[in-house]
């Protein structure tokens, strides 16, 4: 079935071969153990292919300071009184940590981490879904925390992952969360993605945000060896996705160095992020490197924007 199939949840297993879950649990355990397939929360796939799951403890600790300038950028993008989705992971844990001085805010999500981000700040509701607790991340998941979803309403989505790439858009290795994020999707008018330069290029196995549904991606900039992360970025670009570089220069070449608003960027870290606005889909193909001095005002203008509301 697995190889028919690519995947199958324990629960089918079960169904199929007329025996208790505990069985079929005992046996994929075994048949993973002779390295014929890898189990996964609630089921089995084939070995190989896709990128597995780190737990949240070894989450905590990839690209911490990527995810802290990703956070600052996202936070800059909520405006006060507004309502929002949060899905789980470890980088909108950090935008949580900074939403929660934005007054007036409802924030709609199913981590326990977030909400425990947000669950002592002033003027700020949080909305938590129902369903089952998914000890790994921290997240509510299953058909409770769907349903509860349903017939919400919000402007915004904001949505990590395992996995990005311009092909499949996002995507995570667990089945029940990546439905969860869809519903998440589904509530919002528009959507953004939380990534670092990690996951660009990765694929796993669910896919939660096709790269056409994204909005915007909030994400740092690749290390300079990081072709395949390049590549995915200008593909995203190029398939209309809005792009804000967070925490490091934009500009290898001449592009921001001298302009207006430059900054200064070129060779060091800035202080603020760095967008990159792309034309939307049928315009001309966005540039990654540059951008005309147009461009660069309004990026300083969001620079000020930014600092007025850390102020505030």
């Amino acid at each position: 079935m697995v190889r028919a199939n690519g995947a199958v949840s324990l629960r089918e297993l079960a169904r199929v071969v007329q025996t208790s879950e505990v069985t079929v649990r005992r046996d994929v355990r075994a048949l993973e153990a002779e390295g014929l397939l890898d189990r996964r929360h609630g089921g089995a796939v084939l070995p190989g292919g896709f990128t597995r799951e780190s737990g949240f403890p070894q989450k905590s600790h990839l690209a911490t300071a990527e995810k802290t300038a990703i956070a600052d950028v996202a936070a800059s993008l909520v405006e006060e009184g507004e309502a929002v989705v949060v899905g789980a992971g470890t980088t909108t844990q950090e935008l949580a940590r900074r939403l929660a001085r934005v007054p007036g805010l409802t924030v709609v999500t199913n981590s326990l981490l977030v909400a425990q981000a947000l669950a002592h700040a002033n003027r700020v509701e949080v909305v938590m879904t129902g369903g089952t607790l998914r000890g790994s991340n921290y997240a509510l998941v299953g058909s409770g925390a769907e349903q509860s979803l349903q017939g919400l309403r919000v402007s915004r989505a904001f949505l990590s992952g395992s996995g990005l790439t311009a092909e499949r858009g996002l995507s995570t290795s667990n089945m029940l969360s990546a439905s969860v994020d869809r519903a998440l999707v589904q509530a919002a008018a528009e959507v953004v993605v939380l990534a670092d330069h990690t996951k660009l290029g990765t694929d796993t196995m669910f896919q939660t945000v096709p790269t056409d549904v994204m909005t915007r991606l909030v994400t740092d900039e690749p290390p300079p060896h990081d072709d395949r992360a390049a590549t995915e970025l200008q593909a995203l670009a190029d398939q209309g996705v809005q792009i804000t570089v967070a925490g490091t220069a934009v500009a290898s070449g001449g592009g921001h160095g001298g302009g207006a608003g430059g900054d200064g960027m070129q060779g060091r870290r800035p202080r603020r992020e760095s967008p990159l606005p792309v034309q939307r889909r049928g315009g001309p193909t966005a540039q990654l490197r540059s951008a005309p001095a147009s461009l660069l005002e309004q990026q300083a203008g969001e620079r000020a924007r930014v600092a007025d509301m850390r102020r505030r």
